[in-house]
């Protein structure tokens, strides 16, 4: 027996060693799904009603054009023996006719197989053939509503993203070629990791996106030194050091979304804005918002402001003895604050000196990439689940989000720790999206019936704590940032929003990225730009065409709008001085609960 055999009866020892190993697996993996929790099914997709109107619609419109179904048809087929042959004529030759010409450009199929070798490149080759055949087909329907038009172009594009061939051990050259190169062990791994999410959700697949041992919340995230000076059942509220002698006499506060934890404000040093205020020379406070369970089934939106927003208020006028203070609200406590503020303009309470939003709805007239979601038959599902379970739990919440963007945030995430054996990576911005937060049943509801679906507040009003509120009732100084390529909160839907605002004194910035890298943008990484206008008046486009655009961060250009907001310059407030005794270090408690304690 050469050398080479002995390496090779050796390396085939140690891959049959590794395939036993999924026997075990195979039991853990079987108790696992054996014991899923049960969600309504009405979440898992869309009811049988839109696939009927939309086949009803579809085939009605071959009955009246029967030629466009065979003009289809006699395409696909063709484009299938082409590939075909091609692929035949390639294994008999050793190499792809034209691959250069033919190379993809979903960075997917970004392995040279994918173009050279024959079985591959038919794999893809007919995996793009039958995803424009789908869109074509859809494209073709006529006579759906425009919502339902949405949601089957929604469910179709999951179908083409769930269906792809990098999706599947077999049809992955990457994957396989790691299996090789490893002897087994990357299958191993990867059902091990895929065993490990499961049991972690109770049965549910939420891929785990970051190593969660490289993090610890107020170890190495977190970090801004800061004191609990205020604990109730909805909140805490953080005030934090100052790191400067004097600063501005009015106070700001901070109410993040409960959606999440508040400290992607403070993921850092480097990227922290709750840092980068203290550092300009301001009074800051953040509310930490306690993470509901089941207990918490009556709290609503009116808990929120009472219990937080009008509470957060109070003591910050009494920690520093100003009779103002500027607010700040991101997302939904954004569109919370908004709410807050029409409530205060009602009572005659002129506590906000001013307001900044970040990334924030107020008008849901366009639902947007959300519209699939923000129908009944799914709407209608959530009802009957937090009914059940006093709450809507963070994993469904993320499902949703997630599935906005399915290649990014869960195909391929899955290939790398399930196919490909690796560990997710030690990225503190995915760690934060993987400690999420319930929301409590009653505030779900509101929120998803009342401003959602019914957009009350831009329109009838939303009724609230005895009055009805309605945005045109605020009125106070406005700043509002939105994000150009979010998905969450679409930039033009909050500039609708902000233009249907009473104030008269109106600003909106438009950063470049996403709802989260747009908005934690500090300069000095000079990553991303943004755009000002000063008319407000103009229909979205012609903002965006006649805006001018400054290279770096927006937090400068805000600043210097709040400072002309933020009085003269106050000897430094220390927490624990103003009769508001220190509870504890920053974080606090609050921010510790994960989601499923």
């Amino acid at each position: 027996m050469t050398t080479d055999d002995t390496q090779i009866v050796t390396n085939s020892d140690v891959l049959q060693q590794n395939l036993s190993k999924l026997d075990e697996l195979t039991k853990r993996f079987v108790q696992v799904v054996q014991n899923k929790k049960k969600i309504n099914s009405a979440l898992n997709g869309p009811g049988p009603d839109l696939m009927l109107k939309a086949s009803t619609a579809y085939w009605q419109n071959m009955l009246e054009n029967p030629s466009k179904l065979m003009e289809q048809q006699i395409a696909y087929w063709g484009q299938t023996l082409t590939h075909f042959v091609e692929a035949q004529q390639a294994m008999t030759t050793g190499a792809a006719e034209d691959a250069e010409k033919d190379a993809p450009k979903d960075r997917r199929f970004s392995n040279p197989q994918w173009t050279t070798n024959p079985y591959f490149r038919l794999i893809r080759q007919q995996y793009e053939t039958n995803v424009a055949t789908m869109r074509a087909s859809v494209a073709q329907v006529e006579g759906l509503p425009n919502k339902e038009r949405q949601r089957l172009n929604y469910f179709t594009q999951q179908i083409v993203d769930m269906m792809a061939p990098t999706n599947f051990f077999g049809t992955n050259p990457d994957a396989l070629e790691r299996a090789v190169e490893t002897e087994g062990q990357s299958l191993i791994t990867g059902l091990e990791n895929l065993i490990t999410d499961l049991e972690a959700n109770e049965g549910e697949l939420i891929v785990k996106l970051a190593d969660e041992s490289a993090f610890e919340v107020g170890g190495n995230i977190a970090t801004s030194p800061g004191k609990v000076i205020f604990r109730n059942d909805m909140m805490e509220l953080i005030q934090y050091t100052p790191t400067a002698d004097e600063v501005y006499e009015t106070p700001i506060v901070i109410f993040p979304p409960w959606i999440n934890k508040y400290y992607i404000l403070d993921l850092k040093q480097q990227n922290s804005l709750i840092k980068w205020i203290t550092d300009q020379g301001y009074t800051l406070f953040v509310v930490s918002w306690i993470n509901p369970d089941a207990s918490h089934r009556q709290v609503g939106l009116e808990d929120y402001i009472e219990r937080g927003y009008l509470k957060a208020f109070d003591i910050v006028k009494d920690v520093t003895g100003q009779s103002e203070v500027n607010a700040i609200g991101y997302c939904i406590a954004g569109t919370t604050l908004s709410l807050t503020l029409s409530l205060l303009k009602k009572r005659g309470d002129t506590t906000i000196k001013s307001a900044t939003f970040f990334t924030a709805l107020t008008d849901f007239s366009d639902q947007g990439e959300f519209t699939p979601f923000l129908q009944n038959d799914f709407i209608d599902g959530i009802e009957q689940q937090v009914e059940d379970t006093g709450m809507l739990e963070s994993f469904i919440m993320s499902r949703t989000f997630s599935y906005l963007r399915s290649n990014d945030l869960i195909y391929t995430p899955a290939i790398k720790s399930y196919m490909m054996g690796e560990a997710p990576p030690a990225f503190d911005l995915l760690f934060w999206n993987g400690d999420g937060a319930n929301l409590p049943a009653k505030m779900v509801m509101q929120y998803l019936r009342g401003l959602c679906q019914n957009n009350e507040f831009a329109d009838k009003g939303f009724d609230l704590m005895g009055e009805t509120l309605h945005l045109s009732d605020v009125d106070v100084p406005v700043c509002s940032i939105a994000c150009e390529t979010d998905h969450i909160a679409a930039w033009k839907d909050c500039y609708r929003g902000v233009q249907q605002m009473g104030s008269t004194d109106k600003t909106f910035i438009l950063s470049q990225s996403g709802h989260i890298a747009g908005i934690v943008n500090p300069p000095s990484k000079m990553k991303y730009g943004h755009y000002t206008n000063d008319d407000l008046n103009l229909e979205n486009e012609d903002w965006y065409a006649s805006a001018t655009f400054t290279q770096g961060s927006w937090w400068p250009r805000w600043e210097t709008w709040l400072r002309a907001r933020s009085g003269n310059k106050v000897p430094a407030r220390v927490p624990g001085e103003s009769g508001y005794d220190v509870i504890m270090d920053a974080p606090g408690l609050y921010v510790m609960r994960r989601a499923t304690d």
